[in-house]
């Protein structure tokens, strides 16, 4: 059985259609649906069961999990970058993956998890996922403190040789629709060229970006969970790694692809960013990807103007916008 915690999540959904793409269904998707659409990325999807995080957490911390397990892929997080309550952070994103990952080497089960770009901060530290580098980066926003307090606690605990953590850059891509204000700039701007025939993006307050000029590491969902694929069949490649294309592009360049994936004329208008997020918008990320390469994986990912071409045509246009079998 392989545990898919976030499982009907963005990534966590995307990779059960990836297991399901290989012929693989013996999986236990772990969430926690509540009152949101999440449910609607299962809908198409292949799995043994599903069980509530609670409840599988009450399993591993009682040493009681009830079926035999090979892997455990935890995406399951809260994923607002600006969630305000820091204990729920704390206890959802660190205190969770700690217990989880105690109880898979103790079982000597493969874990893979989640980390993020956001624990790079502002950037200034640069964007080497160098194990050396981890403990100096300052993250400016709770949600990124949250995953960079775990990747600490692995690197202190020497562990880094037998799990693999993922720093995920910008993804974007189907299955995203229910995370509100967190969904991508790409599928927010699809509906507001249906709509208006325009995209509001945010102004740049540093000279040396132009409006629309800020740069992202923007990464498509279905290479991501190509990538994770191959660590999942390769137990022996483990470390803390970027995941993202290894090229910044500009929101500019983004919104311009998805004007010509929908055959519309550009039309951008450019607004003041609030107040609160000035003080922890990252300007820059750009992922270095010489880590992953040499540890042996194989993916290839895709220009953007091709993945946002696939994510428009493909789904967004779609009666039905959900990867499916």
């Amino acid at each position: 059985m392989i545990i898919v915690t976030g499982g009907a999540g963005f990534i966590g959904s995307a990779f059960v259609w990836k297991l399901n793409q290989e012929g693989i269904h013996d999986v236990m998707v772990v969430d926690h649906l509540g009152t949101s659409e999440k449910w609607k990325n299962l809908v198409s999807l292949r799995f043994e069961d599903y069980l509530r995080k609670d409840d599988f957490f009450d399993m591993v911390c009682d040493d009681d999990v009830p079926f035999e397990v090979s892997a455990v892929v935890h995406m399951g997080a809260c994923s607002s970058t600006t969630e305000r309550d820091a204990d729920y952070l704390w206890e959802n994103n660190f205190a969770y993956t700690r217990a989880l990952a105690e109880w898979a080497l103790n079982h000597d089960v493969r874990f893979i998890y989640a980390s993020s770009a956001a624990t790079y901060g502002d950037g200034s530290q640069g964007f080497s996922d160098d194990h050396g580098r981890i403990p100096a980066l300052k993250p400016i926003n709770m949600y990124g403190y949250s995953k960079q307090v775990f990747d600490l606690w692995v690197l202190r605990q020497k562990l880094e040789k037998k799990m693999a953590g993922i720093k995920f850059f910008n993804v974007f891509g189907p299955n995203e629709y229910h995370k509100g204000d967190m969904t991508s700039v790409i599928f927010k701007a699809f509906h507001q060229i249906r709509e208006t025939g325009s995209v509001r993006l945010f102004k740049s307050y540093r000279p040396q970006y132009p409006d629309g000029g800020q740069m992202r590491d923007f990464v498509y969902v279905k290479d991501c969970v190509d990538a994770l694929w191959w660590l999942l069949q390769h137990p022996k490649a483990n470390g803390i790694f970027n995941l993202g294309t290894g090229k910044a592009r500009t929101w500019n360049d983004l919104i311009h692809a998805v004007f010509a994936a929908m055959d519309v004329k550009p039309n951008i208008e450019y607004i003041e960013m609030p107040e609160g997020l000035r003080n922890q918008y990252q300007y820059f990320t750009e992922a270095e990807m010489a880590k992953l390469k040499k540890a042996g994986c194989p993916v290839d990912f895709s220009a953007l103007e091709d993945s946002v071409r696939d994510y428009v045509c493909n789904y967004l246009q779609k009666s039905d916008p959900h990867l499916a079998c």
